[in-house]
């Protein structure tokens, strides 16, 4: 019989090594932002509009933060998508699709909502509130500023888990 002596050492860093990683995973799993998400247009509101025809977001965790994935048709039936990995940690991170916003800073307030703020070049064009209910079904989410056009957004986006 072969007997394995492990020491205090040995034995402290996998414990930390345990706990890095249920931190991780914890996170993830209590994301509430976490999974797939449809636009229901019939109950968004979209000033001055016109809404998209169809949207899908995809919220996975990456890190400390997201990896944001938005899908659809706009009014005109052309498709759209949105790509952008970022942190709750309100550092502007890379946005590549959307014609209104090129960079995202996040911050979470509570278990259930999260501020974004929208940049074009640098400057601020949008802020926005992405709040889940507390049954974790619908996801509200409320931006204003401009868009690409320069015209004043007031956008309610009410989206259902999928």
């Amino acid at each position: 019989m072969v007997r394995v002596s492990y020491g205090v050492g040995s034995a402290a860093v996998l414990m930390a090594s345990l706990v890095v990683l249920a931190s991780h995973v914890g996170f993830a799993q209590g994301d509430s932002l976490l999974g797939t998400w449809v636009l229901n247009v019939a109950k968004s509101k979209y000033t001055p509009g016109p809404p998209p025809k169809e949207q899908t977001t995809i919220f996975e965790a990456a890190g400390q933060g997201l990896k944001v994935t938005t899908k659809g048709t706009d009014s005109a039936g052309k498709p759209t998508m949105t790509e952008y990995t970022a942190n709750y940690d309100g550092k502007d991170y890379p946005v590549t699709g959307n014609p209104d916003w090129d960079m995202v800073s996040l911050k979470r307030i509570n278990a259930n909502t999260v501020e974004f703020t929208r940049k074009r070049a640098g400057k601020v064009v949008q802020t926005a509130t992405s709040v889940v209910s507390k049954d974790g079904k619908t996801r509200t989410i409320t931006s204003t500023g401009v868009n690409a056009q320069g015209q004043k957004i007031n956008n309610i986006g009410i989206y259902e888990k999928k």
